[in-house]
């Protein structure tokens, strides 16, 4: 893909997993890049220097995703030191393997703030502004976890189908304006996580769900990603995507 300098993106959760792989990206397509991060410096400063290494100009933040003043804040200050924010990449999330009956309600709800309430206050600050130059893109990243009832038990399972549902009500608002809405869908082990800690009977099952026989990857999520932001793919919105390797949602 040719380069386009000046674009700037917004990535949640960019110093890990599938957030550090589409800051590489798309840095490495030309994009400015602001992202967030939480308590975890080392990782996000050497995602910084990755990425700024590529020519582009980034910066790494430390942000509550699930306090919606810091997300604002964070917003203006990305298009203060960058310039307007064209394109938002959802990746924050939180993943706890537990069975449901074995959460606290403290843990509940630590999920739902990141994984939903911190998606939607992202999404609600950037579509505002993106609706007002009647032009931008948001992608959620999704799982299809849910849907499988023979995948590992936990309750980030029930959450990551509300992203999806989400996304399809913002696109259905947004469109009108120019701004289009995706969610991504990686499977099971693209979110950071090696394949081979999802137990041996379950990894079986799931693999026999996955069109290509074998795991997802996070650069696999990156490259959709980049793929969906770029110049030719503009009027695709309200699509639940899957990864290539991952499984169908």
């Amino acid at each position: 893909m040719s380069q386009q300098p000046g674009r700037v993106a917004l990535v949640s959760g960019g110093s890990r997993g599938i957030g550090a792989a589409t800051v590489r990206k798309l840095a490495a397509d030309g994009w400015d890049i602001g992202f967030s991060y939480i308590d975890d410096g080392p990782a996000a400063r050497e995602a910084e220097k990755d990425a700024g290494e590529l020519g582009v100009r980034v910066t790494g933040t430390d942000v509550d995703l699930t306090d919606a003043g810091e997300v604002s804040s964070w917003f203006r200050l990305t298009e203060e030191e960058l310039g307007p924010v064209q394109a938002v990449v959802c990746c924050a999330g939180l993943t706890q393997e537990r069975p449901l009956t074995l959460v606290a309600d403290a843990e509940w709800r630590s999920l739902i703030d990141t994984s939903l309430h911190g998606v939607f206050h992202l999404c609600r600050i950037a579509v505002f502004a993106m609706m007002k130059r009647r032009e931008g893109q948001i992608i959620t990243v999704s799982s299809v976890c849910g849907e499988y009832d023979h995948d590992p038990a936990g309750h980030d399972t029930l959450t990551r189908p509300g992203v999806a549902g989400f996304t399809r009500a913002l696109a259905s608002q947004a469109r009108r304006f120019g701004v289009s809405v995706n969610a991504i869908t990686p499977g099971p082990g693209a979110r950071g996580r090696d394949a081979a800690l999802v137990p041996g009977h379950a990894r079986a099952g799931l693999t026999e769900t996955i069109a290509l026989r074998r795991f997802g990857s996070a650069t696999q999520v990156a490259d959709l990603v980049a793929s969906l932001l770029a110049a030719d793919a503009p009027g695709v919105t309200g699509r639940v995507l899957e990864v290539p390797t991952a499984i169908s949602f």
